[in-house]
């Protein structure tokens, strides 16, 4: 379990999981590594996957439309502390796509100061293919969990104080950017600004899955679908083809990087990629082209199909 690597194997993970020190189903207070399962961030988790404690879809800003976007760090500890998991804990994310959410989770735990997250590799159908046995039940306590970090994280937002928080947050302003962030760059063009999402949709010749967005991109972006981060099983690819993929794209590994995709989520796992290399302080665009296509075009300019 390297701390310069963001993700464990399956075989790794079985192999700890009989550790009388890890506490998979309960995440009692006396565990040392916490496992959570996302079955997709804004899905619930499946029966299969009922017997790991998810993060519930509740844990985010709740003071705008975009989707998703990344909860204050009252709301964050107030969520996270109602599933049982501290400071000292060791969290591993999953999900079952193997690279989809996942790294959205992996991110939001280290943007908010808890470095000691990693991701499992290949998530859910890797962990079926290594043969290991799933959990068949789910719990009362896993849905009780689930429904207390909601309330926790309503309780936050309401501007109550949550009761019990056993999870301290610390902001990590370098691996989080702002719309006005991004605007900046556009300007100075300081980093490299990456778009994870699929070439049709970067292009504008691809529509958005949301409706009402038009496809296209921020000026002076660079696309790397994230599928280009992992192999067919999917699993990380190692290191050096990784360096491989950015470098095909046109991306120096010498200058700064900052990611972004269509809601802040794939990107993620660009970032997870990157990380993976060596380059561990790669801000994500948290609004991401959701935010950045619904302002004013004369301000925030776009790269569509019908730009001229």
């Amino acid at each position: 379990m390297a701390q310069d690597d963001p993700v464990v194997s399956a075989q790794w993970l079985q192999q700890h999981l009989g550790q009388p020190d890890i506490k998979v189903k309960n995440l009692s207070s006396t565990s040392v590594y916490s496992v959570l399962g996302v079955g997709c961030f804004m899905v619930h988790a499946t029966r299969e996957q009922g017997s790991m404690a998810r993060v519930p879809d509740g844990i985010v800003d709740r003071t705008t439309d975009l989707p998703h976007m990344l909860p204050s760090e009252e709301a964050f500890a107030a969520g996270v502390s109602a599933l049982g998991i501290k400071n000292t804990d060791k969290v591993i994310v999953y999900d079952g796509k193997g690279f989809f959410s996942a790294p959205r989770v992996w991110w939001m735990f280290r943007v908010l100061g808890h470095s000691e997250v990693w991701v499992l590799d290949g998530g859910l159908p890797q962990w079926r293919a290594s043969g290991f046995n799933l959990g068949n039940n789910c719990p009362d306590d896993i849905v009780l969990k689930s429904k207390a970090a909601n309330s926790a994280v309503e309780t936050a937002y309401s501007g109550e104080l949550a009761n019990g928080a056993t999870f301290q947050t610390e902001f990590q302003p370098q691996l989080f950017w702002t719309l006005e962030k991004v605007k900046g760059n556009v300007a100075a063009q300081a980093h490299q600004l990456v778009d994870a999402r699929a070439k049709g949709r970067f292009d504008g010749v691809a529509p958005e899955p949301r409706e009402g967005v038009r496809s296209g991109h921020i000026p002076g972006t660079t696309c790397l679908p994230f599928p280009e981060m992992f192999d067919s099983a999917p699993m990380l690819l190692p290191a050096n083809e990784l360096s491989k993929k950015f470098e095909q794209a046109g991306i120096s590994l010498d200058h700064p990087i900052a990611v972004t995709c269509g809601s802040g989520v794939t990107a993620c796992i660009v970032a997870l990629g990157l990380y993976r290399i060596g380059k561990h302080d790669v801000p994500v665009y948290d609004g991401s082209w959701t935010e950045w296509e619904a302002q004013p075009d004369s301000d925030y300019p776009k790269i569509t199909s019908t730009a001229s």
